[in-house]
């Protein structure tokens, strides 16, 4: 089947079973390939069945229910109100910008998908509703932001239409008469203990996600039986449900079993016997002589359901997919890099909300009314609150409720350029450029860069925090060079501009571009064994203050001297002799994007 197929039979098998197979994950930019699925899900749903869009910084209230303040006042007593997903039962929701859900909202979607219900005590109530549901997440991501895995492993399909040809329309392959038929033969449907056992084996050899993918994988199988009309799974269901659930997860190139790999060493021949036509043939291992002339070969095993559907699902995996896999090492775990805007913050009074604080407003806190007025109103009757029309709510200090707010941070990049030796200018050329090229990015990002050099007997900020590229300019193009190496000078001084852009809230990473090859102690006398003793204490300070660090080796071969001082702040070591301001930027821009992490 084509790509097109594959995304309508997808949304036929979901309208089929919304809550049994979780959801659909459509990974697509705006586009008519993506506005083309949705109206095709749309008509082969039952006409009864609601669809609900939902922002991805839905508030709890809003998703799982809560305190229904106007009801309440007038009421005087706790009204609850219902959530978005408790009225979208029996439905499906449409989760836009997926990409961009927050781990507590993941998290909360999970909890629902998983029971088919909203069951959450908050703001004195206790809600319990039905939410029997399916969900279609809207991805629209392009580089580092993906939707949580959490949330992944709980949708069946994942459906790509980024690669969609404009012109080409996404049809459907099947009717809503078909759909609401297979929705009533559903229940009565069977599979095979070894169909699962199949599916099982091939989502485990592909790396395809937990056992939970392959739940799925076994209720798709149910799905497609259903919609051509039979009561029991067919190796042919199982092999187009593996397909479609398994192959665009597949992590890893499934290994060979070694029992069934071909020997390389020719059978030995043997003569045929008398009154037999066999050739070149070689004889069968059995039956011995004397089976009653039973006809050889006859009995051959026919092909495991596991390898039918492993062989199947690797068929649908894109071209190249799996040579990239073999050579790539293992998935990589852990969080998304923050990025190079820097870590998160919390607190504060900008940026995205992240949550709601009890406790009265302090410092810059924002008060949060209507959450105040939330947390107030079930105890009014309590309080003495008289019903009237100049009836006033009465608040007490454990009430109120702040809002807290979550943003990135700037990331203060500081250049610390050795400008000792012949090839002072070689090295300040390329650093200017890099701080050029980089400060077009931070015009964007809104980062600061710095310039520290050092030559002689100390290091000098030549280039404070700044985002002007005209500044940057004019500083860098009169420096001179020459003179001994104040390395340990250089850090300390690094150390201290990344300790003040810390106190400010600002992420502070470190590229030391040098040889490593100290002659000045921190005193400004000469000797290059307490100069290099000195370089490495100061190393081992910038390290316990937890700033991040990049060492680019400049000399013309790799220096054991700068590799040591690296390892002693723990930065990343990279010798590059040649290297350019294209170079140099594209590095920094790399470390500045893990710098946050």
């Amino acid at each position: 089947m084509s790509a097109a197929e594959d995304a309508a039979m997808a949304a036929a098998l979901f309208a089929v079973d919304p809550a049994g197979l979780g959801g659909v994950c459509l990974h697509s930019l705006v586009q008519p390939a993506r506005t083309q699925w949705l109206e095709m899900l749309r008509d082969l749903l039952p006409p009864g069945d609601p669809v609900r869009r939902i922002p991805f910084n839905i508030t709890d209230d809003r998703l799982l229910g809560g305190l229904d303040l106007t009801a309440t006042l007038a009421a005087n007593r706790p009204i609850a109100e219902r959530g978005a997903l408790a009225a979208a039962d029996g439905g499906v929701v449409i989760l836009c910008m997926a990409e961009r859900l927050s781990p507590h909202t993941a998290a909360c979607l999970n909890a629902v998908l998983d029971s088919g219900a909203v069951i959450t005590q908050r703001e004195g109530l206790r809600i319990a509703d039905q939410a029997r549901l399916g969900l279609v997440a809207l991805d629209e991501s392009m580089h580092e932001e993906r939707m949580p895995a959490s949330l992944l492993d709980r949708l069946a399909f994942l459906v790509d239409l980024n690669g969609f040809d404009l012109r080409t329309p996404v049809t459907p392959l099947h009717d809503r008469e078909q759909v609401e038929s297979a929705r009533r033969l559903l229940p009565t449907v069977q599979i095979e203990a070894d169909l699962v056992a199949a599916l099982c084996g091939t989502g485990l050899a592909l790396g395809a996600g937990s056992v939970r993918v392959s739940v799925l994988a076994a209720r798709a199988a149910r799905a497609l039986a259903a919609l051509g009309g039979r009561r029991r799974v067919g190796t042919d269901d199982a092999v187009a449900a593996g397909r479609l659930v398994f192959a665009p997860r597949a992590t890893r190139v499934p290994q060979p079993n070694p029992s069934e790999e071909p020997n390389d060493e020719p059978a030995p021949r043997t003569e045929a016997s008398p009154g037999t036509d066999r050739g070149d043939e070689p004889p069968p291992l059995s039956p011995p002589a004397g089976d009653g002339g039973a006809e050889r070969g006859a009995h051959e095993e026919p092909p495991q359901p596991e390898d039918v559907i492993l062989a199947a699902t690797q068929a649908a995996i894109p071209r190249g997919l799996l040579a990239r896999l073999r050579d790539e090492p293992a998935v990589r775990g852990g969080s998304a890099p923050a990025g190079r805007a820097g870590a998160l913050r919390l607190g504060g009074s900008r940026g995205r909300p992240a949550g709601i604080r009890a406790g009265a407003s302090r410092g810059n806190a924002r008060l949060n009314v209507m959450e105040t007025l939330r947390a107030a109103a079930p105890w009014q009757r309590l309080r003495g609150r008289t019903a009237g029309k100049n009836s006033r709510v009465l608040i007490r200090p454990g009430d109120f409720r702040t809002t807290r707010y979550q943003q990135r941070s700037q990331t203060l990049t500081i250049f610390a350029v050795d400008a000792s030796g012949s090839s002072a200018l070689n090295r300040l050329a390329e650093a200017k450029g890099a701080v050029e090229l980089l400060l077009a990015d931070c015009y964007v990002r809104r980062d600061l860069v710095a310039v520290i050099t050092f030559r002689g007997r100390r290091a000098e900020i030549l280039l404070p925090p700044t985002r002007s590229l005209v500044r940057a300019k004019r500083n860098l193009a009169g420096l001179p060079g020459g003179g001994g190496t104040p390395l340990a000078s250089a850090i300390d001084c690094a150390a201290q501009l990344g300790g003040q852009a810390r106190r400010r809230g600002e992420t502070p990473l470190l590229v030391l571009l040098t040889d490593g090859r100290a002659n000045v102690s921190r005193d400004g006398t000469g000797g290059r064994d307490a100069a290099q003793a000195d370089a490495l204490q100061a190393a081992q300070r910038l390290r316990r203050l937890g700033i991040a660090a990049l060492c680019i080796d400049t000399s013309p071969r790799p220096s054991a001297a700068a590799a040591e001082v690296a390892a002693a702040m723990q930065a990343r070591y990279l010798p590059l002799p040649f290297a350019d301001a294209r170079a140099l930027s594209d590095v920094v821009s790399a470390a500045a994007a893990d710098a946050g992490r």
